[in-house]
């Protein structure tokens, strides 16, 4: 019975998590009845999942994108379907695409059009098997060492393949977006990859889920000179689109 006790009151604070809350162990121990070890013994067990990060007092929810990549392939999917929806109609015949590791992306190869000649290029091994098992598009593997946490490859051999290549029409991923920063992600190495794909693509889109307007990344890979396009969903407010819209960047709404 207290090992049930223990892991419902585990799974209740990684809801909170979750959704987004800080947690403090002592006003958790005296919502639980229980002593601020138990607490902390919680939080280390849902850091060691990588659910949530460890501060001194408490805990931190992980930002969504910051999260491991075979996390993310299974969240805001509704979301995910109806930017990847408009992404698709960008799309024109004879293009060379480009999809880079990113968990919208996996849901774009659903929507790639069958009815023009479209080549595909991918650093990531989850787009690539998601573009063999649906179609017979042309399809280009960016070799390198896999990053699980990014869910492709970045290295330098990545890197001197898109040095050495045009791309007609990129589909960059970030994790955090905003008129003041700039787009931004959370690894080093992501960024020098993903700047040197916007440097070789003549057009450059961005499919931007609401979430990340308000996070926060440290990597800088461009602004509205280097990715001009943002779908967003239908959901974001007016005034945040408008913001992006005076920064530079072309607004498309997905629906």
């Amino acid at each position: 019975m207290k090992l049930k006790l223990s892991l419902s009151r585990r799974e209740m604070i990684a809801m909170r998590l979750a959704a987004g809350q800080n947690v403090v162990a002592a006003s958790l121990a005296i919502e639980f009845n229980v002593s601020e070890d138990a607490i902390r013994r919680d939080l280390r067990l849902l850091a060691a999942e990588g659910r949530c990060r460890r501060v001194y007092g408490g805990a931190l929810p992980i930002p969504s994108s910051s999260l491991p990549f075979s996390m993310r392939l299974t969240q805001d999917l509704n979301e995910k379907h109806r930017l990847a929806r408009a992404a698709a109609r960008t799309i024109e015949a004879g293009e060379l695409v480009f999809l880079d590791s990113s968990s919208t992306n996996v849901a774009l190869v659903d929507y790639l059009p069958t009815d023009r000649q479209v080549a595909v290029a991918t650093n990531s091994i989850d787009v690539a098997f998601a573009v063999k098992t649906r179609a017979a598009f042309p399809l280009i593997l960016v070799g390198g060492q896999v990053d699980h946490a990014i869910g492709g490859s970045v290295d330098a051999a990545a890197v001197t393949f898109l040095e050495n290549t045009i791309v007609d029409r990129s589909f960059v991923g970030g994790c955090s977006v905003s008129a003041e920063y700039g787009i931004r992600v959370h690894h080093f190495g992501e960024a020098q990859f993903k700047k040197t794909l916007l440097k070789n693509s003549r057009i450059s889109i961005m499919m931007t889920t609401s979430g990340k307007l308000h996070e926060h990344a440290p990597y800088r890979i461009g602004d509205a000179g280097d990715v001009g396009n943002l779908i967003i969903d239908e959901t974001v407010d007016s005034s945040e689109c408008d913001a992006l819209e005076r920064a530079g960047y072309r607004i498309i709404r997905a629906e």
